[in-house]
């Protein structure tokens, strides 16, 4: 074995905590050791043998800045492009490889500097995650192909398509970047890059820049989990030794950059129903010693109910419903942005003058020490909840080696912003605010203009037209031979799996309050976080349709103060012992969860208990939540998604039943309803004999239920009275449904019918079943026809809902507006295909995914809530897990035919299509469904 050089970092992450009297946090290690081969290859090991899995990361340090105008978006395409094929894993080997081994499944995310390949898999596939990652660095570019290229272009511009051009304010980032930085800068440009460039990239442009920046000497290799260190260096030298050193590669100077003026740019957006003011300062780039000055900056003046801009433009000025503030940094630069969505109607104007007013506030009274106190108490949660999986300490540990060039630096940077004061504070602000030069930008709706800022230009943003028969055809099934790279042994030998991981279903307690109120928990201490949620049956499910709304608009009362606290002092307090508190309400419950620092979970309960037994019922706070709720739901109307979902209920459930109706409620039910009834709701529907307490992390037993037995002791039980809810037959026929949006850039598919409950016997073999046709991803029939045979989407699924009730079998995606028709085709062709063309083979990768994949089921404290928290929605025994990988077994291939049968039928369903009715409704009506049913066809005739 060649070792270059070979050390151990052990990192004790002394982190003092933030909270009144500086007491510090208990010792908490991370371990980890760095080699480097020959070729240059960094490789990262730590282990975490806590549970059975191991993740693995190849990170290349290229992104869109080691691009070059009119070639931008090629970083993007590789994230794509390296998932495909590559010599020796076969065409979708790495997909067909993640399904059999339990993966998590192949991903990848691409930014200004760098590209990340990812993947958490059960222990016993560690050796052959190597290989295929050792295949893409390795063996892989000899595989892209004219058809392979031309496939991914469309797949690639179908994600534009979802992420930027079909939804609200989705060109910001663009035109802030094209007038912050000048045309030469490397952030000009965006990530993804333009149509234009990708379209005209040739084979060869794209080969040239794999063999610049995929080399070993430019790549680190993390592997973080379950694993024998030396047996994993040996796999590491065996698989990456011979894979060849690449040139050099100099490292980019920093390139801060200064404004000469300001600029204020407008656009009006097709989608957008609100206006929303975007304020940019040219900031550091990460890492910068002011970068956590800033951080703290923008979290104090934006976030909460204690931050001045919060106060002054949703408070007193009510301009805004939220404020969005951050610095934004990369590896060369970086922005510090401000982000206002002002209520509708709202001149931009008004917006600007308050944030003025705000900042010549902030300069004359500076940050008080209990505000930073707070801040810094969040920061250490954040910290450890990033680290909570073992995906998350290999994603650190390469983010600080390419940008801090030290891995080290994990313990580093929170102590740096721990060690921020209150004068390093105002100093920034003064160094990158005040007086300093700024890119406004205003997204106003269409026609609307008069909302921008005064004496703003028009934004230059380039918009895809709508063309039929636009793109370029392709043969993805095209046989192109090509030289396969020598190597000095036969890598097309897949590896064995090593060991065998043992599946470790956590331990579970239980015990039930005199109130009733039931309590389950896990303990686990890999990381000194609570992760807690108290559940209380109800949720839409109580309300009268009258009344639409009202949970939703309790839950979100429940948290603005209590009868002792002013909303800004409840958020103070939980913000000091650096915890989260949260209340949302959804179809069946209304939830009060949260997270916390170990040792402060029992304070933080005490908070629980104030919020959920001793509400404020401000009146103030209930216009402004009235207010904030009635703009979410304009801005609504504009999104073609939020249009999807909404629409799909009222076709599942009809327009009477209360599940039909959007969680917000509706513009008329709202603006109706009054203080008074959310306190009728809260009496008459919140009950410890309906609700269930459940607490996973840092904390034993005894220490867990002692502060809730303070709620369950102050807390009068009642007997709730549940609706019976009716059962939801699928339709005669199917019928096709469409929600016009003109001008959209995509059509939204919303394609399903009533299927069945959680709680019924089939609901998991369903979820089986529903695997190999749209629940796997990329081992999905869905996925690999749509997307990596036609190119026509970035992303399609299935699944079923879980519900205690009926809930919908549905599939949805967003597709390329000019093959609508064609694309809706090929989605009912493989429901109906799929009855009879399931068959051994499918059987084979679904048992294994699905039986393989336990191992990495309960890793997170997250999963482990999860956890609990079907046991208690639906009634599963505590060891369901081992349950459902028997009936996995006893599966057959007529089984799942049967169940496809049952609940797939293609026949009997609702066909939602929201996009350009001008363009692609009228040619639906081929799919043999009957007229297409215009949805908004009223709203339109009134405009």
């Amino acid at each position: 074995m060649k070792f270059i050089k070979s050390f151990i970092l052990i990192l004790i992450l002394a982190v003092v905590s933030p909270t009144i009297g500086q007491e510090k946090t208990e010792n908490f290690s991370v371990d980890f050791e760095t080699f480097n081969l020959e070729n240059g290859l960094k490789v990262i090991l730590h282990q975490d043998k806590s549970d059975p899995v191991v993740a693995v990361a190849l990170t290349a340090h290229v992104g869109s800045a080691r691009e070059k105008e009119g070639r931008t978006g090629f970083a993007h395409l590789f994230e794509h492009l390296l998932f495909l094929e590559s010599e020796n894993l076969g065409k979708g080997g790495l997909d067909k490889l993640s399904a059999r081994i339990g993966g998590s499944g192949a991903n990848g995310s691409t930014s200004r500097d760098r590209t990340n390949y990812f993947q958490t898999v059960p222990s016993d596939a560690l050796e052959k995650m190597i290989w295929a990652e050792a295949d893409k660095l390795g063996f892989f570019i000899n595989t892209v192909t004219e058809p392979v290229l031309a496939k991914e272009k469309q797949v690639v511009k179908n994600e534009k398509r979802q992420n930027i051009d079909n939804r609200p304010y989705g060109h910001t980032f663009y035109v802030v970047d094209r007038n912050l930085y000048p045309n030469d800068h490397p952030y000009n440009w965006q990530v993804i890059g333009s149509l234009e460039d990708l379209q005209n990239a040739t084979l060869q442009d794209v080969k040239d820049f794999y063999n610049q920046w995929y080399v070993p000497n430019n790549v680190i290799l993390t592997i973080s989990g379950d694993f024998d260190k030396d047996q994993a260096k040996e796999w590491v030298h065996k698989y990456f030794d011979e894979i060849e050193r690449g040139p050099e590669i100099k490292e980019l100077e920093k390139q801060l950059v200064t404004l000469s003026e300001s600029k204020r740019l407008y656009h009006e957006d097709n989608f957008a129903r609100l206006p929303e003011l975007t304020l940019t300062w040219p900031s550091v780039y990460s890492y910068h010693k002011d970068s956590f000055e800033l951080e703290i900056l923008a979290n104090y003046l934006a976030a909460g109910k204690n931050a001045p801009l919060y106060k002054k433009l949703v408070e007193e000025k009510k301009l805004a419903g939220n404020i969005d503030m951050f610095n934004y940094t990369s590896e060369l630069a970086g922005q510090l942005m401000l982000q206002v969505r002002a209520y509708e109607g709202k001149d931009l104007d008004s917006v600007k003058l308050a944030i003025d007013e705000t900042f010549a506030e902030f300069e004359k009274n500076g940050i008080p020490e209990k505000d930073l106190k707070r801040i810094k108490a969040g920061l250490e949660t954040n910290f450890y909840n990033s680290i909570s999986s073992v995906l998350g300490k290999g994603f650190q540990l390469a983010q600080y080696e390419i940008f801090a060039k030290d891995p080290n630096f994990i313990n580093k940077e929170v102590n740096k912003l721990l060690a921020v004061s209150a004068k390093d504070v105002m100093d920034v602000y003064n160094k990158y605010i005040q007086g300093k030069n700024f890119v406004a930008t205003s997204f106003v709706p269409k026609d609307q203009v008069e909302l921008a800022l005064k004496n703003s230009k028009k934004a230059e943003v380039i918009e895809e037209k709508i063309v039929e028969g636009a793109e370029e055809d392709f043969d993805p099934n095209q046989k192109v031979s090509y030289d396969k790279t020598p190597s000095s042994f036969d890598r097309s030998i897949e590896p064995p799996y090593y060991g065998k991981p043992e599946l470790n279903i956590p331990e579970i307690w239980d015990t039930r309050l005199p109130s009733g109120m039931k309590i389950m928990g896990i303990t686990n201490s890999e990381v000194p976080v609570v992760q807690f949620s108290l559940e209380m049956k109800g949720g839409k499910l109580l309300e009268k349709t009258a009344k639409a709304g009202v949970s939703s608009m309790l839950a979100s009362m429940l948290t603005k103060g209590t009868a002792k606290k002013t909303p800004a002092e409840l958020e103070e307090a939980i913000e000091l012992l650096g915890a989260s508190i949260y209340v949302n309400s959804s179809e069946e419950k209304i939830t009060i969860s949260g997270n916390t620092l170990a040792k402060n979970y029992a304070e933080t309960i005490d908070l629980v208990k104030e919020i959920l037994l001793e509400p404020r019922w401000d009146e103030k706070e209930f216009e402004l939540i009235k207010q904030q709720t009635l703009s979410r739901l304009q801005e609504e109307k504009g999104d073609p998604n939020a249009i999807a979902q909404n629409e799909f209920k009222k076709l599942i459930y009809g327009e009477k039943s209360i599940l039909s109706y959007n969680e917000l409620g509706t513009p008329e039910t709202i603006q109706n309803l009054s203080l008074e009834d959310l306190k009728n709701y809260y009496e008459e529907n919140l009950s410890p004999l309906a609700s269930t307490f459940l607490v996973v992390g840092a904390v034993q037993k005894d220490e867990a239920l002692n502060p809730v037995k303070a709620i369950s002791a102050n807390w009068a039980p009642k007997n709730i009275d549940f609706p019976e809810i009716p059962e939801f037959d699928l339709p005669e026929k199917s019928r096709v449904y469409f929600y016009d949006v003109p001008g959209a850039k995509q059509s939204v598919f919303a394609f399903g019918a009533p299927a069945l409950s959680a709680k019924n016997e089939d609901f998991y073999p369903a979820e089986v079943m529903n695997y190999r046709l749209g629940g796997g991803s990329f081992a999905s029939r869905l996925t690999q026809e749509l997307r990596e045979g036609k190119g026509y989407t970035y992303g399609i699924r299935s699944r079923f809902m879980d519900r205690s009730y009926v809930g919908p079998f549905m599939i949805s995606s967003g597709v390329r507006t000019n093959i609508t028709y064609e694309a809706a085709e090929l989605v009912r062709d493989i429901m109906k295909d799929y009855i009879t063309t399931f068959d051994q083979k499918d059987l084979e990768v679904t048992k294994s995914y699905m039986i393989k994949s336990n191992a990495r089921r309960f890793e997170t404290l997250g999963a482990k809530l999860n956890m609990l928290r079907e046991i208690s929605d639906y009634g599963y025994d505590y060891d369901y897990i081992k349950d459902r990988e028997q009936k996995v077994e006893e599966l057959g291939v007529l089984e799942i035919q049967d169940l496809a049968k049952k609940y797939v039928n293609p026949d009997r369903m609702y066909y939602l299509i929201v996009g350009d009715a001008e363009t692609q409704m009228q040619r639906l009506e081929e799919l043999g469904y009957g007229k297409p049913i215009l949805l908004n066809a009223e709203e339109e005739n009134n405009n």
